[in-house]
């Protein structure tokens, strides 16, 4: 799996960080951090995290 953000599209509201803690962080300058290649385990967060993203700037590839 490879996550893969569309940091033009991200405004850093930081709500995939609330369903896949494992994968994203906000830095110390509050913008958004994120593992590329998460494990497969993670993967029903990682879901959740790009439902809920307001601006659908995250997608999974396979």
């Amino acid at each position: 799996m490879k996550v893969v953000v569309d940091m033009n599209k991200c405004q850093d509201h930081g709500q995939c960080v609330f369903s896949a803690p494992d994968v994203f962080r906000m830095d110390d300058d509050g913008h958004l951090a994120y593992v590329p290649d998460p494990d497969d385990a993670l993967r029903d967060e990682v879901e959740e995290a790009a439902d809920v993203c307001p601006l659908q700037a995250i997608r999974i590839e396979d």
